[in-house]
């Protein structure tokens, strides 16, 4: 690009274009692409076993470790409030379950409720407090410490402004749009009404982000993606197009 050029459009392959033409079908990740991937904290529900303080402090230290957007926001909600947040040690990150390690001494996981269940944390006295965060659109993460659940955390992702007309114009070019994402059921849905999306799959890990692209070919669909050129580079490579 030149002096004060804008950011442009580069196609690596040029067969790329032709096979755009008869795409039908794009596949869209949520978050940074959707969604403008700058999500900021906007709710701390501690437990009556825990303190708002402590709760925030002791995520936020673990969080740091992570280069996930919502660990961000975490991060960035604690710093706001003005805690000084510890390290974490025996960091550990599940890809899209969340993460988990040693903070201040103390056992730290957040994440999902699979992660719970994989850590045999029992998570149903959060359950119904993060339903009508997720009716609103927000990403809610669980906080357990030393093995008991601790509370949650709500992240909104704001969806870009030039969404809406985006999706407006490519189902008057007739594509249906479909998205994908491990975020769980309830918000892609709250995201998708709002955005007249045509198919969610939510709760989806990476890896199974292809096999639902391999099923969209098998009906003879022909299919483009838009996502994370890093966390969806499989499933841009399955599709026929790939945009990242």
């Amino acid at each position: 690009t030149g002096r004060g050029a804008t950011a442009g459009v580069l196609i690596r392959n040029a067969e790329a274009l032709e096979i755009l033409a008869k795409v039908d079908v794009l596949v869209v990740d949520k978050t940074g692409t959707l969604t403008e991937g700058k999500p900021r904290l906007m709710t701390v529900a501690p437990l009556p076993n825990m303190t708002e303080i402590d709760l925030l402090r002791l995520a936020g230290g673990l969080e740091q470790s992570s280069e996930h957007p919502l660990a961000g926001a975490i991060v960035s909600g604690a710093r706001e409030k003005g805690f000084a947040l510890a390290g974490a040690k025996d960091f550990r990150s599940l890809t899209g379950k969340g993460v988990m390690g040693t903070v201040e001494g103390r056992s730290i996981a957040v994440g999902t409720r699979p992660l719970f269940n994989e850590l045999g944390i029992d998570a149903e006295s959060l359950v119904a407090q993060a339903e009508p965060l997720r009716q609103e659109g927000q990403t809610v993460m669980f906080v357990a410490i030393d093995g008991k659940p601790a509370g949650l955390l709500g992240v909104a992702d704001p969806v870009k402004a030039s969404t809406p007309e985006a999706i407006e114009l490519l189902h008057r070019e007739g594509l249906r749009i479909v998205m994908l994402t491990g975020d769980s059921k309830t918000t892609a849905q709250a995201v998708a009404r709002r955005l007249h999306i045509d198919d969610v799959h939510a709760e989806v890990l990476p890896e199974q982000k292809t096999a639902v692209i391999k099923q969209l070919q098998a009906e003879g669909h022909v299919v483009a993606m838009a996502g994370d050129g890093i966390n969806d580079a499989p499933a841009l490579a399955q599709a026929q197009v790939g945009i990242a």
